[in-house]
């Protein structure tokens, strides 16, 4: 069985090919999420500690989403790391690396194969 033949009897059946790379992407979201939330769970009182656990929980959110195929979650990745590289400026090594993994995680989920996956028709 080729490829096109296994795409089309998944289809067939209502369920949809996860590219592997949405795969990873999704893990790492979720892995930064939680480690991240429990990170910085232990100082509740720093002054900005609220803000960090929201971009926390939104990590874990697009990582759920983007297992779940939902467009939205995507552009909300590329948001999340967008906002990483803005918080960057100022140190340069910082910058160079979330600006690199901003790159990544923007070309791989709009790839051909990662639109398909966001844009084939939902089936409940």
């Amino acid at each position: 069985m080729n490829q096109n033949t296994t795409d089309r009897i998944g289809e067939g059946m209502g369920r949809k090919r996860i590219p592997v790379i949405v795969i990873l992407i999704a893990c790492v979201y979720l892995a930064v999420g939680v480690g991240g939330f429990v990170a910085h769970l232990s100082d509740p009182r720093a002054p900005v500690w609220i803000v960090v656990e929201v971009t926390e929980i939104l990590a874990i959110v697009c990582g759920v989403f983007l297992l779940r195929a939902h467009n939205w979650a995507r552009w909300l990745a590329g948001a999340w790391m967008a906002l990483h590289v803005v918080l960057s400026f100022g140190e340069m090594r910082q910058l160079a690396i979330h600006s690199l993994f901003f790159v990544l995680i923007v070309w791989c989920l709009f790839r051909a194969d990662a639109n398909r996956f966001f844009h084939k028709t939902r089936l409940a």
